[in-house]
């Protein structure tokens, strides 16, 4: 009785894990499904780890979070350099403690390897100075772009999923590959493996036609906002253009238009246009996970929700 019993708690206290492109609604869910089950929000977006990265991020004021605690959000200092293995281990942690007290933890982002980390048990692969060092000195030879270019001859899909103007991912897989002598994506657990705790897996299904006006008026809406101010502010905390944070999309737009190189009418522009390229990435990256239960993110998605976790 009690081992039946606790398998009931186990299910009971099983992660939900919220993925999909961004401004799909993944943050309205997340609270919906916190508010359901009595559980705890933890982030998987890489950029709202950032202190004061916020209207850029889109992410939720704390008067927005209803009350429902949220873990993982603005932990890293503006100048930290984003870490998949250090946010691994502080989620995880993060994770099992909110289980610990009877909670549900609802995972909730769109960062790509954020995600796999979480939910897999991955082993990062090895890293070697000498070998960084030769590709950051090509890096500083011929540029990002070619430096990308080379990484998807060797290595397409890789490519496909690390931003062409991402020079710190771009040397790191080139160096994965040259370590391990495999493409960099088979350094990473496969997707068909049960996820870390049990997890259920919930992504939000979109099309461009209803997903891309939304795009539009959250860039436009974060301009207005005051984005172009909260850059200006953490530069004065040391926030540089040749960083995670400083590549960011949006902020990068911004970095640009502040430097004379675009207006600031073609830096809204960008961003929509950065923000889209990005969602394809997305698409591609999780519909490739066949543990994923889609809903569709044009209806109300709770029920759909409910319905896929009983």
């Amino acid at each position: 009785m009690e081992a039946v019993e606790a398998r009931d708690v186990a299910e009971q206290l099983r992660p939900i894990v919220v993925v999909g492109p961004t401004a799909s609604g993944k943050s309205a869910l997340s609270l919906e499904l916190a508010h359901h089950f009595g559980g705890e929000v933890v982030n998987c977006d890489s950029m709202q780890l950032y202190r004061g990265m916020d209207i850029g991020t889109a992410k939720l004021k704390p008067e927005e979070r209803e009350g429902i605690p949220h873990h993982q959000l603005d932990v890293w200092d503006i100048t930290d350099t984003a870490s998949v293995a250090r946010y691994q281990e502080d989620a995880v942690r993060d994770a099992e403690e909110i289980m610990s007290r009877g909670k549900r933890p609802i995972i909730v982002g769109g960062s790509m390897l954020y995600v796999q980390s979480l939910v897999d048990a991955w082993a990062f692969p090895p890293t070697d100075p000498a070998v960084r060092a030769k590709y950051e000195a090509q890096l500083q030879e011929v540029g990002v772009d070619e430096m990308h270019a080379k990484l998807a001859h060797v290595d397409p899909q890789a490519a496909s999923i690390i931003e062409d103007k991402d020079p710190r991912r771009t040397v790191r897989a080139l160096e994965v590959i040259e370590l391990t002598g495999k493409p960099f994506q088979a350094s990473q657990p496969p997707k068909d493996a049960p996820p870390r705790w049990n997890a259920q897996l919930l992504g939000l299904e979109t099309n461009p036609e209803w997903l891309n006006p939304r795009i539009e008026l959250r860039t436009n809406l974060m301009f207005e906002q005051g984005l172009v101010k909260e850059v200006e502010g953490l530069i004065e905390q040391g926030l540089v253009r040749d960083s995670t944070a400083g590549r960011a999309i949006g902020y990068a737009q911004v970095f640009q238009a502040m430097e004379g190189e675009l207006s600031w009418e073609e830096a809204v522009d960008r961003t929509v246009i950065g923000t889209r390229r990005y969602v394809r990435r997305q698409r591609s990256w999780f519909h490739r996970d066949k543990r994923i239960t889609w809903l569709d993110a044009t209806a109300p998605t709770l029920p759909q929700a409910l319905d896929a976790l009983h």
